[in-house]
């Protein structure tokens, strides 16, 4: 007997991408960015391997006729580092850990948070009120996101030694750390995460031989337990799989949805000293109705380079969300230091 299988959706959406700016100050990749009302703050990264940036905070301002950028040395910062991961909660930049030093080992700070504020152009450092009870062992190459009141949360990454699928969330109010249920193996470096409606959704990554894909793996904070929706990584069904990519929340006609563009789709046999074949592709994914569209992008500025090792963030305007990329590795091995923006017409 034929079965009927319901077609997926049209989707209209489609991508308009604007060149902000380039700047040779900008050139790097394996750096944070992070979208706080209209600055975009960027901190870290490499333009040779194995050789980061200085501390100083790099912020573009969208809030003027041009875009404006504005280098801040300040007397308390991060060390430098490469492959931290940041996020945004109640209008500040919090970060957690990353390579540096002259072994370039993950920087173990204690469980330590930093956060940046842009309105005071001021970091603090946010120590665990209690040293004694568990922290996150230190990382690079790991995600992180935000959500609700309070919770900052990161995922796997890179220790001194393999890698790892822990998931954990930092209570900024109480400044604890609280562990919480594995994802579903294989470990990773490179994976994306973001947060919508009190769940988390994870995907791609490297397991250290391959590229991840095919799943979105979601965990449900009410109920703490993961879950997992399969597709086809064929580039026709659903993205391709890959890392060093991003996941955004963000919310269209009333509609919640995540974003994944760009990533290293065959890793370099350098590791993080070279590029492989990288991605210019850009998906959405329904949340609700459980599929992904590829979105067709044009500008007239072109449309950015291929590239991985990236940052990117929603920036939330008057005319509706926005998507700000920045920088990466491209497949050439040149580190880029452009920003993009790519926004949705209605």
């Amino acid at each position: 007997m034929p079965v009927n299988i319901p077609a997926r959706p049209i989707s209209t959406l489609k991508g308009t991408w604007t060149r902000i700016i380039t700047e040779d100050r900008l050139r790097r990749s394996s750096q944070v960015l992070t979208a706080i009302g209209q600055d975009i703050c960027i901190f870290g990264g490499e333009v040779l391997p194995r050789q980061p940036v200085d501390d100083q905070v790099d912020v573009v301002s969208l809030s003027h006729d041009a875009p404006r950028l504005e280098t801040k040395s300040l007397s308390v910062a991060p060390t430098p580092r490469v492959g931290s991961a940041s996020a945004n909660l109640n209008g500040r930049m919090y970060l957690f850990s990353g390579r540096g030093g002259t072994d370039m080992a993950p920087l173990e700070e204690k469980g330590a948070v930093w956060n940046y504020d842009p309105v005071e152009a001021k970091w603090n450092k946010i120590m665990p009120a209690d040293i004694s009870q568990p922290y996150p062992p230190a990382r690079s190459y790991h995600c992180a996101t935000a959500g609700g009141e309070s919770g900052f949360y990161i995922h796997a990454g890179c220790p001194a030694d393999g890698r790892l699928s822990d998931l954990w969330k930092f209570d900024v109010w109480n400044r604890s750390w609280i562990q919480l249920p594995d994802a579903p193996l294989p470990h990773r470096g490179g994976a994306s995460i973001a947060y919508s409606n009190n769940k988390l959704y994870r995907m791609n990554g490297f397991d250290g031989t391959q590229e991840q894909g095919g799943s979105i793996d979601i965990f449900d904070l009410d109920t703490n337990t993961w879950s997992s929706k399969i597709f086809q990584p064929d580039g026709n069904d659903g993205p391709e799989a890959r890392s060093v990519s991003v996941l955004l929340p963000f919310t269209f006609r009333n509609k919640a949805k995540l974003l994944t563009l760009f990533g290293e789709r065959d890793p370099s046999s350098l590791g993080h000293a070279g590029a492989g074949k990288m991605l210019d592709d850009v998906w959405v994914y329904d949340i609700y109705e459980e599929w992904w569209t590829k979105i067709p992008t044009a500008g007239d500025d072109g449309v950015p380079d291929p590239r991985g090792w990236f940052d990117a963030d929603v920036v939330e305007g008057t005319h509706g969300p926005s998507v700000v990329v920045h920088g990466g590795l491209g497949e050439d091995n040149e580190r880029l230091g452009d920003i993009w923006l790519m926004s949705f017409p209605h």
